[in-house]
């Protein structure tokens, strides 16, 4: 069985230095915006019962990208500008890979599990509301595992 606590943080570690920027793994973290929140979703298994040791798993996580004022121009907002280009450094950092070896830029490292596939599942978007102080971006990654 492919246990999701220890890839739920290790997918957080690379996010965060892959990004070089705060990330909160179900809350926000201790951090001023720009940052983002993981969020653990869905799941699923194939084949065997949960308790096989040769089962592979997907799991899907919610990256939220939230913008925020600059805390140098006072009155100053999150921007939708700013949470597309959280986007594209989420992206870069968990779908990158190096042209030259075709290995991921961002390592997701969890000892007895093998990365088969990372994927955008869904990208629902950003709020609709540019007049918020903080502008959210959604973006839904999927990862196919197996065990090592």
């Amino acid at each position: 069985m492919i246990e999701r606590r220890p890839f739920t943080k290790a997918l957080a570690a690379a996010l965060a230095v892959g990004t070089g920027m705060p990330v909160g793994i179900g809350r926000m973290p201790e951090a001023k915006a720009p940052y983002y929140v993981l969020y653990s979703l869905d799941g699923t298994v194939s084949g065997a019962p949960l308790a096989d040791e040769n089962e592979d798993a997907s799991f899907v996580y919610q990256v939220t990208c939230v913008s925020g004022p600059d805390p140098a121009r006072p009155g100053s907002t999150g921007s939708v500008d700013q949470a597309e280009w959280l986007v594209d450094k989420a992206k870069k950092a968990i779908l990158g890979r190096d042209v030259m070896t075709g290995q991921w830029t961002s390592p997701i490292t969890v000892p007895g599990v093998s990365i088969m596939c990372r994927s955008v599942d869904v990208e629902p978007g950003g709020t609709n509301d540019p007049t918020d102080g903080i502008i959210n971006y959604v973006i839904r990654f999927k990862f196919d595992l197996t065990p090592a």
